[in-house]
């Protein structure tokens, strides 16, 4: 998840701009942007009192997920999470809708929440979407701790309505049905990371 090269202080750093910038920005009187962004020297001025630009940008380039962008808008440095909101006002992130995929969409969970899922399908929660990395060797998009790997039949899904995104850092999103559900009916199959095959019929 962080390179080893990332210090504790840039660490916690890196937490807490996932925090504000997916979650929190508004509780904390941020003015946060439709498309995400917030500017820097407002993040720094009222969230990130010990921190500077100098640590943002080293943080922002050295996060191997590659969750933040860093750009200069109108000569202002401006910041975002390129994926995993749950504040609802953003919807003008940069996604790309996915017409056809040549490659794998899954989604990595753990056994404790497996008997939930195959009765009820993947929930985006409290997100704006649900996760998924574009096969088992990507990092974005995939818990590196993950215990059980759900694929996704794609074409099916999508033929149904569903909507897959990809986001700047290549994580696949779904925002799933009018439940914020996808349901088993549309995954390929599931597996254990030792290779078994779940039943989820």
């Amino acid at each position: 998840m962080f390179s080893e090269s990332q210090s504790k202080s840039d660490i916690a750093l890196s937490k807490r701009l996932s925090y504000l910038l997916r979650h929190g920005a508004i509780k904390e009187g941020l003015n946060i942007k439709p498309n995400g962004f917030v500017t820097v020297n407002e993040l720094l001025n009222k969230s990130l009192y010990k921190y500077t630009i100098d640590d943002i940008k080293r943080v922002v380039k050295e996060n191997n997920k590659q969750r933040f962008t860093l750009e200069t808008i109108d000569g202002v440095l401006e910041i975002k999470a390129n994926q995993g909101h749950s504040i609802f006002k953003i919807n003008e992130l940069s996604l790309k809708i996915l017409d056809c995929v040549d490659f794998d969409i899954i989604h990595g969970t753990y056994f404790k929440y497996w008997s939930k899922i195959k009765t009820e399908g993947l929930s985006r929660m409290k997100r704006n979407h649900i996760h998924f990395a574009k096969g088992l060797n990507f990092i974005n998009g995939l818990r590196q701790s993950a215990e059980l790997f759900i694929y996704i039949n794609f074409g099916r899904a999508k033929e149904d309505g569903l909507i897959f995104l990809e986001s700047e850092n290549d994580v696949v999103l779904c925002a799933g049905n009018s439940k914020g559900l996808i349901e088993t009916k549309y995954f390929l199959k599931v597996i254990t990371r030792d290779g078994q095959l779940l039943n989820f019929s």
